[in-house]
C-alpha cells in the first residue's frame, strides 16, 4: 500500500543528495568514486528515479560527511541552526544532554502550567508495575480525583484503545492519547494519573506530561510484569511463552531511558500490595510539595 507522500520520498532524497554535494563542492564523479558507486546509479538517484538500498545510501552518506538523517529529511537537519545544534550535542553524556534538555524546557516550556506540577501525579510504567492499582489507592488517600487515561482515550473515541489502533491505526491513537491528557490538565489542577505504558512513544506528549506532573516511574522486574498482565488476562500473554518475557525486556529496554526522566522512580517487586502502597505514599510525601 503506497500513501499520497510515497512520490515525494525518492525526488527529496535525490534533492536533498545534489544539494549536500554541492555545499562540499563535489562533482557527481567525484562522490560516485569517494561511495564506491557507478556514477549512473548516483544520477538517478539524485534525478529521484533510483531506489537506492539502505547499505548503498550510507556510503553517500559517508562520503558527504553526513548522517542518513540529513539525507532522509530529518527536521533536525533541514536549515544550518538545526545542524549546529545537533553537532553541539552529539556525542554529549546523558548528564550534559539532561542538562541542556532542561535548559531548553526552561526557555520555551509552558512555564505556567508547570506551578501545578506539583499537584499532578502521574505515574508511568509499562503494563503489570501497579500504576492502576496503586494509583486508585494514592488518590483516594490524598482526597484528589483518579484519571485512568486509557478510559480517558475511549471516551473520547467511542472505542478502546485496541479497537482505535485496529481501525485508524498508531498516529490515531496517539492523537487521542494526547487530548485525553490535555484535557485532563485543563479540567484537573490536583490529581492522580494512571498512563499508559506506550505514552513515551509519542515525545511531544511525554515532555507535556514531565512539564505539567510531578511524574513516578513505578518499576518491576520483567518477570513481575509478565505474571502480572497474564494475571488480568491478557491474552497475548500465554503460560509458558519465554518470547513473552522477552519481548517485555526489549519493550522495557526500549523505553527505559524515557520513563528515566521521571522525577522518581518506586520498584514494586518483592513488595505485598499493602508494602507497595505504603512505599510509594512515602515517596509522594517527600516530593517538595505536598497537596493542601
Amino acid at each position: 500500500m503506497t500513501s499520497p507522500h510515497d512520490s515525494d520520498i525518492l525526488p527529496g532524497l535525490g534533492q536533498r543528495v545534489k544539494l549536500l554535494r554541492a555545499r562540499r563542492g563535489m562533482t557527481r564523479r567525484m562522490l560516485a568514486e569517494e561511495a564506491d558507486v557507478s556514477e549512473r546509479h548516483l544520477a538517478n538517484l539524485e534525478s529521484g528515479t533510483g531506489n537506492i538500498s539502505v547499505l548503498v545510501l550510507a556510503h553517500v552518506a559517508q562520503a558527504l560527511d553526513c548522517s542518513l538523517a540529513e539525507l532522509l529529511g530529518d527536521e533536525t537537519t533541514t536549515t544550518p541552526e538545526w545542524l549546529m545544534i545537533r553537532r553541539l550535542l552529539h556525542g554529549r553524556e546523558a548528564r550534559d544532554l539532561a542538562e541542556a534538555h532542561r535548559v531548553l524546557s526552561e526557555l520555551f516550556g509552558n512555564t505556567g502550567a508547570a506551578r501545578n506540577r506539583q499537584n499532578r501525579i502521574a505515574l508511568v510504567g509499562l503494563r503489570g508495575a501497579g500504576k492502576s492499582t496503586l494509583g486508585k489507592m494514592a488518590a483516594a488517600e490524598l482526597g484528589v480525583p483518579f484519571i485512568e487515561l486509557r478510559q480517558e482515550i475511549t471516551r473520547l473515541a467511542g472505542c478502546g484503545p485496541y479497537e482505535i489502533q485496529a481501525l485508524y491505526g498508531t498516529n490515531a491513537y496517539r492523537r487521542y492519547e494526547r487530548q485525553a491528557l490535555e484535557e485532563t490538565l485543563r479540567t484537573h489542577d490536583a490529581c492522580v494519573i494512571a498512563t499508559a505504558g506506550g505514552l513515551v512513544g509519542d515525545t511531544s506528549t511525554f515532555d507535556l506530561l514531565l512539564s505539567n506532573c510531578y511524574t513516578v516511574w513505578l518499576q518491576a522486574d520483567p518477570e513481575d510484569h509478565f505474571n502480572r498482565v497474564l494475571a488480568q488476562g491478557d491474552q497475548r500473554q500465554m503460560p509458558g511463552n519465554r518470547n513473552g518475557i522477552d519481548d517485555i525486556r526489549l519493550t522495557l529496554e526500549s523505553r527505559a531511558g524515557f520513563y528515566a526522566k521521571a522525577d522518581c522512580a518506586f520498584d514494586t517487586s518483592g513488595k505485598t500490595l499493602e508494602e507497595a502502597f505504603a512505599g510509594l505514599m512515602a515517596v509522594l510525601r517527600a516530593r517538595p510539595v505536598t497537596m493542601k
